[in-house]
C-alpha cells in the first residue's frame, strides 16, 4: 500500500539563519533574497518581518522561501527596514505558529526578533517565567527570550536585550528589529556566525556571507562572539555587554552547515573542506581506482582526497536536487526506495572499480549502509568508506538536531562493527588533530563536543534562579 514517506537530507539537520536590513528602500526584498541564500540552514518555516517607522509587517508560514513568499506577500512588507528567519526546528515543535519572526508589542514599543541557536536552559526559564504569569504561545526558545526582554530593565533596547541574553545560556545569535533600530548579536562563545554587511549605504546581518554575495552587499566583518551591533540612522555602534568566554565556534559548520562559498571567521568553508580532505587521503589511504563523493556534503573533501591520493575523482553517485521534504512510497516495494528518491549510482564509473566513497559524517549509519549496498550493486568490486570527521559520540545542544546518544552508532559500536554494519571492505574516519590541521590548526577555540565529548556548556538540570527573575531585582 502506498503511503507518505519523511525524508531527511542528513541525520544531522541543519539550524536556522537570520539576515536583517536597515535603512533600504528595498529592505523586506533584499532580506527575502538573504534568506534564499540561507535556506541550506532550515527548510521548515520562513518568515520576513518589515517596519516602516511606526508600524510592523510580517509573513511567516511553513514551507520554503520560495513557499512562503510570493509577489502579494512582499507587497505587504512595507519600510525600509526588515529582518527574517528560516527554520529547522531545534526547539519546538514543526508548526507554524512557531515559525519566525516572533513580533510583540510591549510597554517600550513593538519588537521583532529571529534566532538561531538553542538555549539549554530554555525550559528552566519558561517553566519559571509561567509561574510568574508570562503566557506563552510557542515551545520556542526565541520567546523565552522576549519575555525576558519585556521583563528586563534598561533605557533602551539594547540595555534591555543584553540584561535578558546575561540570563540565557547555551548558544544564540539573533537580529531584532524596533522602530528605529536593527540590533544584533553572537553569544559569547560565538558558536553560531553572524556577519556585517553593507549595500547603498544600508547595513546587513545575516548568518553567512553567502547572504551578502546574493544581494550585492559588501562584506564589513564578522560580528564577535559576545558582541552586541545597534544600527541606526546614525551608524553603527559596537558593545560588549557579555562577560568575555572562550571562543567555541561549531567546527561543525565548516563541515557540513555552511555553505561552501560563505567564509565564517576569516575562513573560507570550501578551502576548509578541500584540505581536510587531503588530510583525510594523508591519514588514511587504501589502494583504490576512484574516489566517489556521497553529494553534496561529501564532495569537496572527497576532491582534496583525490587531489592528495593522486586517484580519479568521479560523480559516481548523483544526487536529486528537486526532492522535496516527502515522497509517496509505491505500493510495490522498491530496495532502498527512499535513498534512490535522492541518489542513484552510476553503473558505468563504478562497475569492477575499487571504489573510496568520502562523506562528511555517519551519524545513525543507516543511510551510509543503504549508500554502500547500492554502490555495490552498481558492480564495485570493492568499497572503502572515508569519513572526513571523526566518529560522531555526542549529540548537539546548541542549535543542531542530532539523535540521541543511543541512536549515534560511534557511540555504541566499535568501528570494526561499523564497518561490518556498512558492509564495506574499510572504513576509516579522520582524526580531531588532522581536522584541526586541515582548518589551519585550533585557532582560537571551537566547539568539537560532538566528537570530543568535551561540552562547553553543559545542559542544566536544576538551574539556579537568574537574576533577572528574582522579585527583588531592581
Amino acid at each position: 500500500m502506498s503511503h507518505t514517506v519523511t525524508i531527511d537530507e542528513h541525520d544531522f539537520q541543519h539550524e536556522c539563519g537570520v539576515c536583517g536590513v536597515f535603512g533600504h528602500s528595498e529592505a523586506a526584498n533584499l532580506t527575502y533574497l538573504g534568506l534564499y541564500a540561507l535556506q541550506h540552514r532550515g527548510q521548515e518555516a520562513a518568515g520576513v518581518t518589515s517596519c516602516d517607522g511606526t508600524l510592523f509587517h510580517t509573513q511567516r508560514g511553513m514551507g520554503r522561501v520560495a513557499d512562503v513568499f510570493g509577489p502579494e506577500e512582499m507587497g505587504r512588507l512595507k519600510g525600509r527596514h526588515a529582518i527574517g528567519h528560516v527554520r529547522y526546528s531545534t526547539s519546538g515543535a514543526s508548526v507554524e505558529r512557531n515559525a519566525q519572526p516572533l513580533v510583540i508589542d510591549y510597554q517600550h514599543g513593538g519588537l521583532a526578533m529571529a534566532h538561531n541557536g538553542n538555549l539549554v536552559n530554555a525550559r528552566y526559564l519558561q517553566q519559571y517565567l509561567e509561574a510568574q504569569g508570562s503566557i506563552f504561545q510557542t515551545d520556542m526558545d526565541t520567546e523565552v527570550i522576549i519575555h525576558l526582554v519585556a521583563r528586563a530593565n534598561g533605557a533602551t533596547v539594547e540595555d534591555r536585550l543584553a540584561n535578558a541574553l546575561r540570563e540565557v545560556k547555551g548558544a544564540f545569535t539573533l537580529v531584532a528589529l524596533t522602530e528605529s533600530r536593527l540590533v544584533g548579536a553572537r553569544d559569547p562563545m560565538g558558536f553560531r556566525p553572524l556577519v556585517l554587511g553593507n549595500i547603498d549605504g544600508a547595513y546587513v546581518l545575516a548568518s553567512e556571507t553567502c547572504a551578502l554575495d546574493l544581494i550585492g552587499a559588501d562584506f564589513v566583518r564578522d560580528i564577535e562572539p559576545g558582541e552586541m551591533v545597534v544600527v541606526t540612522a546614525g551608524g553603527v555602534a559596537s558593545y560588549a555587554p557579555f562577560e568575555a568566554q572562550p571562543r567555541r565556534m561549531c567546527v561543525f559548520e565548516y563541515m557540513y552547515f555552511a555553505r561552501p562559498d560563505s567564509t565564517l571567521d576569516g575562513i573560507n568553508v570550501y578551502q576548509a573542506r578541500k584540505a581536510i580532505g587531503r588530510e583525510l587521503a594523508n591519514e588514511q589511504p587504501v589502494p583504490a581506482d576512484v574516489v566517489v563523493p556521497v553529494p553534496d556534503s561529501g564532495v569537496a573533501a572527497a576532491m582534496g582526497y583525490a587531489e592528495e591520493s593522486g586517484l580519479p575523482l568521479e560523480l559516481g553517485l548523483i544526487r536529486n536536487h528537486y526532492v522535496g521534504r516527502t515522497f509517496i512510497e509505491p505500493k510495490q516495494a522498491i530496495r532502498h526506495f527512499g535513498v534512490k528518491v535522492k541518489l542513484n549510482a552510476v553503473t558505468s564509473v563504478l562497475e569492477g572499480r575499487r571504489v573510496i566513497l568520502v562523506d562528511d559524517s555517519i551519524v545513525r549509519g543507516t543511510t551510509s549502509a543503504k549508500i554502500v549496498g547500492m554502490v555495490k550493486a552498481a558492480g564495485a568490486a570493492e568499497v572503502h568508506m572515508r569519513i572526513s570527521a571523526p566518529p560522531t559520540i555526542g549529540p548537539c545542544h546548541y542549535g543542531i538536531d542530532t539523535p540521541d546518544r543511543d541512536q549515534l552508532i560511534a557511540a555504541n559500536n566499535t568501528q570494526e562493527e561499523i564497518r561490518e554494519n556498512l558492509g564495506a571492505e574499510s572504513l576509516a574516519y579522520l582524526s580531531l588533530d588532522g581536522l584541526y590541521r586541515g582548518m589551519g590548526g585550533r585557532g582560537p577555540g571551537y566547539c568539537d563536543a560532538c566528537f570530543s565529548d568535551d561540552y562547553p556548556v553543559a545542559p542544566e538540570e536544576g538551574t539556579p534562579q537568574m537574576s533577572l527573575l528574582r522579585e527583588d531585582a531592581g
